[in-house]
């Protein structure tokens, strides 16, 4: 928790169990020392560093990092600078480009999103190299969903994107009538229908202008 930055620490404080945040992290500690495990340590809570819990406009929810190296550093869906752009990246950028005219970034660090509001947050934020979903129910699920417990709770507009089967599930701990919640299928490829045509970007912007926020520049990337 000394890693997380001192406004999340204080918004999730309510809402998660001590003892589970020590199991977590003695289990985090020591995959960590067993070997390779994305993202490394210091982008561990990327997400919340670039977006502070006051500033949070928009929640975009992603299962757990890449697990190859190089790729992850804290955004879901995110990859690092000069890194190729994953194929479920590919297909948000197909129906950004679809929805709002924006043309395919050749990057696919998504730093320009989070910087304006735009918590891109993975349920488990950890994984083992070469091992996806090896740090599933371990604790993080915990972690994660008091943080979007704790913006459930906030009385200004945050617009929730849940793409696919894992993230949808999350609706229910979304129960304040001020947030909007934005249903999708994943944008992986293997999910041929659900996502594309489903314009997410346009109807985000929308509800936050609703709630006399400022809208997301979705070109910034």
């Amino acid at each position: 928790m000394e890693l997380l930055p001192a406004g999340w620490r204080e918004a999730v404080a309510g809402y998660v169990d001590p003892a589970r945040v020590a199991e977590l992290a003695a289990f985090v500690d020591a995959e960590y020392q067993g070997g390779p495990c994305f993202p490394p340590l210091e982008d561990l809570f990327s997400a919340y560093r670039l977006c502070a819990p006051e500033a949070c406009r928009v929640l975009i929810l992603g299962q757990d990092p890449y697990h190859k190296a190089g790729q992850a550093h804290g955004l879901s869906f995110s990859v690092r600078p000069g890194v190729s752009v994953p194929p479920s990246l590919r297909n948000v950028y197909k129906e950004l480009a679809a929805d709002l005219g924006v043309p395919p970034s050749r990057s696919g660090d998504l730093t320009g999103w989070a910087a304006q509001g735009v918590l891109l947050l993975n349920a488990v934020l950890t994984v083992r190299a070469g091992t996806p979903g090896s740090h599933a129910n371990h604790g993080w699920e915990d972690f994660t969903d008091a943080t979007i417990r704790a913006l459930n709770d906030r009385a200004e507009r945050v617009v929730f994107l849940l793409w696919g089967g894992y993230a949808r599930k999350k609706s229910a701990l979304i129960t304040n009538p001020t947030h909007v919640v934005l249903e999708a299928g994943h944008p992986s490829p293997m999910n041929p229908r659900g996502f594309l045509g489903t314009r997410p970007f346009s109807a985000t912007n929308k509800a936050l202008a609703d709630a006399g926020l400022t809208p997301i520049d979705w070109s910034r990337l």
